[in-house]
């Protein structure tokens, strides 16, 4: 590759002139669709890893040193965003057995031992945000994407809000059935 072409990319990447990022996403493409394709289950999930690895270069090539090679510099910002997605896929998948286990448990023994009055009692002592997720997952019907989207949070907070209300509400049923017997 001619190292003058490349060393002209960079500095035009630098002032954030686009035909210089779609030069250099343009040389270095293929290569790394290579090295993205080898994390990925399929050619379009490799291709969402090479943009995002390219969008993480744009960002950051003021952290490139000329003095040293290109390549490595990109293979390492490829190699750690097709890492960074197969950690949040894991950590997704987590989540939704997690949930999946909760939700047929909870379903059937929580609100099969409880009348509706009682538990939108309950739920009314539950903190805002973990009474507010609960609200809207388990009695509206939202998904964790809706409702992160319309709270301003994330997923996994979300997720996590749901799971620690349906903690809390099992102890206050529990506490609630010792203290009727």
């Amino acid at each position: 590759m001619d190292e003058l072409l490349i060393r002209e990319l960079i500095i035009g990447c630098r002032k954030k002139d686009r035909k210089s990022q779609k030069g250099l996403y343009q040389l270095f493409y293929s290569y790394a669709m290579k090295m993205c394709i080898r994390y990925a289950r399929d050619k379009e999930e490799a291709l969402e890893l090479v943009n995002d690895g390219f969008m993480r270069v744009f960002v950051n090539i003021h952290k490139y040193d000329p003095q040293q090679p290109f390549k490595p510099w990109l293979s390492t910002i490829m190699i750690n965003t097709s890492i960074d997605h197969y950690r949040k896929q894991i950590r997704k998948m987590e989540m939704e057995e997690l949930n999946a286990r909760h939700d047929t448990e909870d379903r059937e023994n929580i609100l099969s031992r409880i009348h509706y009055d009682d538990l939108i009692r309950l739920v009314q002592e539950l903190s805002v945000a973990y009474r507010t997720v609960f609200n809207l997952f388990a009695i509206d019907g939202y998904s964790h994407e809706e409702i992160a989207a319309m709270l301003s949070i994330s997923v996994g907070t979300s997720k996590s809000n749901l799971f620690k209300a349906r903690e809390q509400l099992k102890k206050m049923l529990s506490v609630r059935e010792l203290t009727d017997q």
